[in-house]
């Protein structure tokens, strides 16, 4: 298959013209690889994605390039780039890896009491929630990611949030797509509020408890995507 989106419908939709176009194409496209519309398995071609964005093939190559870069895609010699295979043992480990990881984290910034950037995280939680209600899934992702990532900052962790920021970029989500077509991530958006208000009662075993609550939706209907099996 080519994987053309031109010829599938559309996959990523358009760009903002206010996009930093490099950057921009990069967001959609990281989405559309984490959500599955970028399927594993297809060839995509830069020339093809950049015409369903409404840019030139310059910014969508250098974007393809930088998930090349990450491990996420792989050049195709003359054809163009595919999703590098990821079995579901892969995407156990990246969760697994994560418990370790974010859990402990996040249990740090609630028992360390330094909370006086919670504001912009209770507004994060809003426009995620907002997202969530609109099934805008692009929007949904981008808040989630700020979200979480924002928090373990607080930490004072630089090499922590950058491996986390790493092992999402590895997950695979194909099942956000269809909970947000029937209007079921707004749970997921409400635990947001539920763990920042742990964060701010400085309790850290809530937040734990809250945290892998939340981090099994990644192993659960987010990845599979069965609207009625959601918690």
């Amino acid at each position: 298959m080519s994987g053309d989106p031109a010829e599938q419908g559309g996959l990523l939709g358009r760009l903002p013209e206010y996009a930093s176009l490099r950057e921009q194409a990069l967001r959609v496209i990281r989405t559309g690889l984490i959500a599955g519309r970028i399927k594993q398995g297809e060839i995509y071609s830069a020339s093809a994605l950049a015409a369903e964005l409404g840019v030139s093939t310059s910014p969508v190559r250098e974007a393809l390039l930088t998930l090349t870069n990450e491990g996420l895609m792989e050049a195709v010699r003359n054809r163009g780039f595919r999703v590098v295979p990821t079995s579901e043992r892969d995407l156990e480990e990246v969760y697994e890896l994560r418990l370790m990881l974010e859990v402990p984290g996040m249990r740090q910034v609630a028992e360390r009491r330094e909370h006086g950037e919670l504001a912009r995280f209770a507004a994060l939680a809003e426009q995620n929630k907002q997202a969530a209600a609109a099934g805008d899934v692009h929007e949904f992702l981008d808040t989630d990611q700020e979200f979480h990532l924002g928090l373990l900052a607080l930490t004072g962790n630089r090499r922590l949030v950058d491996t986390v920021r790493a092992l999402r970029m590895q997950a695979r989500l194909y099942g956000v797509g269809s909970l947000a077509a029937h209007h079921r991530l707004e749970g997921s958006a409400q635990e947001h509020a539920d763990i920042l208000d742990a964060i701010a009662a400085g309790d850290g075993a809530a937040t734990e408890r809250l945290m892998r609550r939340h981090l099994a939706h990644t192993r659960g209907t987010w990845a599979t995507g069965d609207p009625l099996d959601q918690d």
